[in-house]
C-alpha cells in the first residue's frame, strides 16, 4: 500500500524540532513531551494524550520509528507505518508536533529539547522509567508526570480482540 505524501508531512525532523524549541524557549512556551509506538491508536491513547496536553502549552510526541517498533513489539508490528501513525497523531487537535526516534531511549532528545514536562501513562512509575531518560529529565529540570492508564485499552488487547473475531455465517 502506498502512503500519500501528505502523511509524511506530519513528521517533523528532529533538527526542526530543536529549532522550534529554541524559539519556544524565548517566548516561555511550556512544552510537554511524551513518546510511544502508538501502533494502533485507540481511545486509551487519545485519553492519555489529551490529559498530557493539559499540562502545558504544546504537546510534542516522540514517535518510535517502524524499525524501533519491530525491535520492541516483534516482526509483525507495527500495524501502521510511521507516516500513518504520525498523520493520525498530528490530526488530533491537541498534538502540536510529532518527530521520530529510532533507538531504545529518548535521553539524547530530552537533553537537546529540554522539555518542561515529560509524560508517561500510569502503567509507568518513577521506578520503572528508563534510567537514562530519568537522568536526562533530572538534568534538564523537567517535571515528570503520569496520566491515568485505562485497563483493557492496550494495542495488544485490541489486536487479540480482532484476531478472535469470528466471521458471521453467510
Amino acid at each position: 500500500m502506498t502512503v500519500p505524501k501528505s502523511f509524511s508531512k506530519s513528521i517533523c525532523s528532529f533538527e526542526d524540532a530543536c529549532q522550534q524549541r529554541k524559539k519556544k524557549l524565548g517566548n516561555h512556551t511550556k512544552i510537554v513531551l511524551t513518546n510511544g509506538c502508538f501502533d494502533l491508536l485507540h481511545s486509551g491513547h487519545v485519553h492519555a494524550l489529551e490529559k498530557a496536553s493539559k499540562l502545558g502549552d504544546e504537546l510534542w510526541i516522540a514517535l518510535n520509528s517502524d524499525s524501533s517498533v519491530r525491535s520492541i513489539k516483534g516482526p509483525s508490528r507495527p500495524i501502521y507505518s510511521q507516516s500513518e501513525r504520525a498523520y493520525i497523531l498530528r490530526s488530533l487537535r491537541f498534538v502540536s508536533l510529532v518527530f521520530l526516534f529510532d533507538h531504545s531511549d529518548l535521553s539524547e532528545e530530552i537533553l537537546k529539547l529540554r522539555p518542561d514536562v515529560y509524560v508517561k501513562s500510569g502503567d509507568y512509575s518513577l521506578e520503572t522509567l528508563n534510567k537514562k531518560e530519568k537522568d536526562a529529565l533530572d538534568q534538564v529540570g523537567a517535571k515528570i508526570c503520569f496520566v491515568p492508564f485505562i485497563k483493557g485499552f492496550s494495542t495488544t488487547s485490541k489486536i487479540e480482540l480482532i484476531q478472535n473475531l469470528k466471521p458471521e455465517p453467510s
